[in-house]
């Protein structure tokens, strides 16, 4: 018997899915899974894809004839290859055409577009979604959408968050004072600067809570392109908003905290929201896509784009300490019936038992 060999490929590899590629990778090979990861070489150094035993392939997140023929060459004699998001499913099915060898898609995140674009959207999640032999996705909405979309065989795969981000290493009073938030509560909100994480609703409720006192500090982390829009707006309207740019201490930042916020137009399985839960700090988040069934009652929701919703829950929880213990317990509950990073590859390695060819095992 030889090792099952597989190919990850990641497209811009957002946070959320980069991690799972991370642990996905570090978890396959520990199990004798031969794995290489092709990806963009500035995503490889943020992640460091090697140091879980892979191999790595630079391929740029393009679809030209060049970059389609390199992830061609570095997919050859795989067994199986796994695409992570539409438009690496996409650039994968051009690169696997005339081979018989079975993709993998896992749906990330729901994208949203307006006039042309949402068309060509619709088409690019059509051709991925057909072209996989197996859809997962984080949440059932997306299940949903990946059927709607012609997946021949679309089921709910829940990507668990990475535990080494959740243990605090810095005491909280010092992560406190180096944010300016001592004798004030802290919120917490973690995520790309771009429009459909809500930041820009964010900075509306902030505008609204300025009359308590003592005044919330809201920190951001995160960097993107909406970042100088934000930054203008906190300076005229005088927010009392931070923006903190990316940060490798999440846990940290989550453990000083009194709320974590999550504003978003959509989520899956929120890394910032099972991060959260497990910390036991209290989450307001959006009732949108799958945040409902992850955090069950354990969370207060809101509608999205709700400003005055997300504001007043915002008040009332700094105002009630009992709301916010119970909020505690009730997350740390929810958190320990979530799958784990074991139950999440060992679900992914028996959809890779079922697809590869019946010599891979054999040979």
């Amino acid at each position: 018997m030889s090792q099952l060999r597989t190919v990850q490929v990641l497209g811009g590899g957002s946070a959320g899915s980069s991690a799972h590629v991370g642990s996905l990778a570090a978890g396959l090979v520990a199990r004798g899974v031969d794995v290489s990861v092709c990806a963009p070489e500035a995503v490889d150094r943020a992640y460091d894809f090697t140091a879980t035993g892979a191999r790595f392939l630079p391929v740029p997140r393009r679809s030209d004839p060049a970059a389609v023929a390199a992830l061609r060459a570095a997919c050859a004699g795989a067994d199986l290859v796994h695409a992570h998001g539409l438009h690496a499913a996409s650039r994968t099915a051009l690169a696997l055409s005339g081979r018989d060898v079975p993709l993998v898609m896992t749906w990330h995140t729901r994208r949203y577009a307006e006039g042309a674009r949402r068309q060509i959207l619709h088409l690019l999640e059509r051709r991925a979604a057909r072209a996989a032999a197996v859809v997962l996705a984080p949440s059932s909405d997306l299940v949903d959408r990946a059927r709607e979309r012609g997946a021949r065989d679309a089921r709910l795969a829940p990507v668990a968050a990475p535990l080494p981000r959740l243990a605090a290493v810095v005491p909280t009073g010092k992560i406190r004072a180096e944010l300016g938030a001592i004798g004030r509560p802290l919120l917490v909100a973690v995520g790309s600067l771009v429009p459909h994480h809500g930041f820009a609703t964010l900075l509306d409720a902030a505008r609204l809570w300025r009359r308590l006192d003592p005044l919330p500090l809201l920190v951001v982390a995160g960097e993107g392109r909406d970042r100088a829009a934000l930054h203008r707006r906190i300076h005229e309207e005088e927010l009392p908003v931070c923006l903190l740019g990316r940060r490798d201490d999440v846990g940290d930042l989550l453990a000083a905290a009194d709320l974590a916020l999550l504003p978003s137009r959509w989520e899956g399985r929120s890394l910032l929201a099972q991060e959260a839960l497990r910390a036991g700090v209290p989450l307001v988040a959006t009732a949108v896509g799958g945040t409902p069934e992850l955090v069950g009652q354990a969370a207060e929701l809101v509608p999205y784009g709700n400003v005055e919703a997300l504001a007043r829950t915002v008040v009332r929880l700094l105002g009630d300490p009992g709301a916010r213990d119970r909020l505690t317990e009730a997350g740390r509950a929810q958190a320990a019936g979530w799958p784990t990073e074991d139950d999440t590859i060992a679900q992914v390695l028996s959809v890779y038992d079922e697809l590869a060819q019946p010599t891979a095992r054999d040979r």
